[in-house]
């Protein structure tokens, strides 16, 4: 895969302060700011359900729409990102992410959470959450950095999850759930400062006669050549169990362990135990992507998650299983987000490597907005999960086949004659 030249240099005119290892730093910890929040907002389903008299159907309709909007929004942000640098897009993402939490925190009605908890956190989320942050490290970073900055990138979010979940469950019970969301939406202005350290310089016009010819491929171009791509089909298909599983996971297992007489505070440690295990994972599976095949990594994770879950389901409830299935989640839980980032610079170079990030995302929360939309209508009709676990099992089998016929190499472009 080619390399321009400003894919290792910082861009101009911002200084020669963005080292690679200041990049990768200001990327990880905007990735943690931003994933953090949003991995707790399960533990203000209770808490505002009492408040306000709300079945989880509403909590889980206005988590779905985010996991949805988060999706659609994605590739509109990877293009705007691609064209005209990722900068402005955080801007935006960041001050979104802040209302939307603030809204969420002055919510009295379904529909105001609907619009804070769903419609300004997942668009929010689009401009300023972890995937551009991989999009920026693809571009900033040499080849031979990315692997363990997308491995990074992913662990820090996951360190967001840590962090935050046992946070958020200590300032609910200390202040109230309002004070937390109130003082999560501050922590979100801190990825505007940030986002200058990542900041990525607009796409060359193609007209100009020093760019590559990778990089004068035109949007429509793009979209036409990677969903004529069969691997990148296939990869596409695979991500939405991703998001099925862990958005249904994140919403629905702190209420799921609450039935079974699991405390909050135990829940918060599950879902941290997730969150720092997945660092473990995240890193781990960088590494691994380039000693073996990505594709048999992903049939593995995927394979995984399913075989843990029917674990998890079968047996009593206690303190150590929840703790102990957080853990394998945990490795398996955004692990799939490197070799699957990877996969797409592969096949397709980095010039519009967010936007075909994006769309592949989009499959992932549309599997997420069904998750959550679905956990909480099953429950709110039968009084269990048990149906959507079994669903995500089934996911997980389908995946793990799915990733297997991938094929890992760019793809094949004609090459321009001269006159």
């Amino acid at each position: 895969m080619a390399v321009t030249s400003g894919e290792l240099r910082p861009s101009s005119g911002l200084g020669t302060w963005r080292t690679p290892l200041v990049i990768i730093i200001c990327g990880c910890a905007i990735a943690l700011l931003s994933f953090g929040p949003r991995s707790s907002l399960g533990f203000f389903v209770q808490p505002m359900s009492r408040e306000f008299a709300w079945g989880r159907d509403v909590f889980g309709l206005a988590l779905a729409l985010q996991n949805l909007l988060w999706g659609l929004g994605q590739p509109i942000a990877g293009a705007i990102a691609d064209r005209f640098g990722i900068l402005r897009v955080m801007i935006v993402g960041a001050l979104l992410y802040a209302g939307g939490l603030l809204l969420m925190r002055y919510s009295t009605a379904p529909l105001s959470l609907d619009l804070g908890a769903g419609v300004l956190i997942g668009f929010g989320l689009s401009g300023c959450s972890f995937n551009l942050v991989l999009s920026a490290f693809s571009k900033l970073l040499p080849p031979e950095r990315r692997g363990f900055a997308l491995g990074a990138g992913t662990a820090a979010g996951s360190f967001g999850q840590f962090l935050f979940a046992p946070f958020g469950v200590a300032m609910i019970d200390n202040f109230g759930w309002q004070a937390a969301l109130t003082v999560f939406a501050l922590l979100m202005l801190l990825i505007i400062p940030l986002s200058l350290a990542i900041a990525t310089p607009p796409a060359p016009t193609s007209s100009s006669s020093n760019v590559p010819a990778a990089d004068q491929q035109s949007f429509k171009t793009a979209l036409a050549e990677a969903f004529g791509h069969r691997s990148y089909v296939l990869l596409v298909l695979g991500f939405f169990t991703c998001g099925f599983q862990l958005a249904f996971i994140t919403v629905h297992l702190p209420a799921y362990l609450a039935d079974r007489g699991v405390s909050a505070q135990t829940g918060g440690w599950v879902v941290a135990a997730i969150g720092l295990f997945n660092i473990i994972g995240s890193l781990g599976v960088g590494w691994l992507q380039n000693l073996y095949p990505k594709r048999y990594i992903l049939s593995l994770i995927y394979l995984t998650r399913a075989l843990a879950i029917i674990a998890f389901i079968s047996f009593p409830i206690t303190t150590f299983s929840a703790i102990a299935f957080g853990a394998i989640s945990g490795l398996t839980w955004l692990s799939t987000v490197p070799p699957t980032s990877a996969l797409v610079a592969l096949m397709f170079g980095t010039r519009w490597f967010a936007t075909l990030y994006g769309f592949a995302f989009v499959s992932h929360q549309v599997g997420g907005f069904l998750g959550v939309w679905l956990g909480g209508i099953v429950f709110e009709q039968f009084g269990s999960y048990t149906a959507i676990w079994w669903l995500s099992i089934l996911f997980g089998v389908l995946s793990a086949l799915i990733n297997l016929p991938i094929v890992e190499q760019p793809v094949a472009r004609p090459v321009a004659q001269p006159a």
